[in-house]
């Protein structure tokens, strides 16, 4: 740590987790070693999950939950081995309340289509209203503006204040006694707002609505505790919280699952199957119709191990004090614009800004040449950038792997940007 980073207090030991991913070793464009502030989009993977990745396909490869040979067994106690790591991990009061899905647009996809299923009291219909918001990620608002569209149903949204937080002034408009089910992101990807969850879910549970929250922004970064939370429903996805690819999680209470009906079918969801009818198989697998992702649920698990060794408590500590360390940096770049909170308060890692009028597309690949890897876009959050008038902008995002020397490439890198454009 430099002089210039000594009064960052909370920093993990950056220098030694760094060594478990061997993607952070990368030499691009000139001999550049990359700097990786692309998280929010996915994080890099550990030795420990690529390892146990390689372990389970040269060891252990077989189908789950069928077989009775030993290897066939070895996989299936891995795959459910990796349910009860997720059940710790997010403190769920069963682990038949660990859903395994392909990602957090399918764990969402797979709530909206179980309500627009669903017998009463659950179900939605024309006569009922789904709220969300206007922060949302797309995969927070299509399954349920077709929801919606399928049902007649009227959705609903809270709207954005001019420093990028919720503006919960109408709540009482948005969630009314009509309202089935409100549906919100607990980090934004784009914004970083750290939103009030108590308060929303306060007024749902006056109504009577169910709470899904999207927590794929927030289960890599802090404890991710359900039952603090009171939802009725969380998503969140492996592969942004060092996991792999193809491995979501849908967390539910376990008397919704009983009684919601399923999304998918096929094998492994179902007890009995006739040419008339059939009946399915209680939660979790219920709703895991198909061979599911095997290896991806043991990566998830050994990303959950890693995880849990270092401590979520300490992840969030480092993380705030590196997003504090770039929000203040970052104002200091003349035209430098802060799309959401400009203060490390109840915000996320993630970073979005304006430059100018340098559009983020150019933003992004001059910083690529300095060998910085950072988003450019609307970042599937197309209504945000509408809202405050802006056709994309770039993102930096921040893990328990980034440092403050990090920051310090972004901004130097940012005045190349400049000075590029004149």
């Amino acid at each position: 740590m430099t002089s210039a980073h000594q009064g960052l207090s909370g920093l993990l030991d950056t220098e030694a987790i760094r060594k478990d991913f061997p993607l952070l070793d990368r030499v691009v464009h000139d001999g550049k070693k990359i700097v990786y502030l692309d998280s929010a989009a996915t994080s890099q993977k550990p030795r420990q999950v690529l390892d146990a990745l390689n372990t389970y396909y040269e060891r252990h490869n077989a189908n789950v939950h069928r077989g009775v040979y030993t290897v066939a067994e070895e996989a299936t106690a891995l795959y459910e081995g990796a349910r009860d790591k997720v059940a710790a991990f997010i403190n769920a009061p069963s682990r038949d309340e660990v859903i395994f899905t392909k990602n957090a647009s399918e764990s969402l996809n797979l709530v909206a289509n179980m309500l627009g299923w669903a017998d009463e009291p659950y179900r939605v219909d024309h006569e009922t209203e789904i709220a969300i918001t206007e922060m949302e990620h797309h995969s927070n608002i299509v399954p349920w503006q077709l929801l919606s569209q399928r049902t007649g149903a009227k959705l609903k949204w809270f709207g954005l204040t001019d420093d990028g937080r919720l503006d919960l002034s109408n709540i009482e408009e948005v969630i009314t006694e009509k309202t089935k089910i409100v549906s919100f992101t607990l980090v934004s990807n784009l914004l970083g707002t750290v939103n009030p969850v108590e308060t929303i879910i306060r007024r749902a549970q006056e109504v009577g609505a169910l709470v899904c929250i999207d927590a794929s922004q927030a289960a890599p970064h802090m404890v991710l505790d359900v039952q603090a939370l009171q939802a009725d429903f969380v998503a969140f996805t492996g592969h942004k919280m060092c996991g792999p690819t193809g491995i979501g999680v849908l967390w539910g209470r376990q008397e919704l699952l009983e009684d919601l009906p399923p999304f998918l079918g096929g094998g492994e969801m179902i007890e009995t199957v006739s040419m008339h009818s059939s009946t399915y198989a209680p939660a979790p697998h219920k709703f895991e119709a198909g061979t599911p992702p095997i290896a991806q649920a043991v990566g998830l698990g050994a990303a959950v191990d890693y995880l849990s060794a270092i401590g979520m408590e300490n992840i969030a500590r480092h993380e705030h004090a590196i997003t504090e360390y770039a929000v203040r940096r970052l104002q200091e770049v003349p035209d430098l614009r802060i799309i959401g909170p400009t203060t490390a308060e109840d915000r996320g890692a993630a970073i979005s800004f304006t430059l100018g009028d340098i559009h983020p597309h150019d933003v992004g690949q001059v910083l690529d040449e300095e060998g910085i890897a950072v988003r450019v876009g609307h970042h599937c959050a197309r209504p945000v950038c509408l809202r405050y008038g802006i056709p994309a902008t770039t993102r930096a995002s921040f893990y328990l792997y980034s440092t403050p020397a990090e920051v310090d490439a972004l901004v130097a890198g940012l005045e190349h940007v400049r000075n590029f454009f004149g």
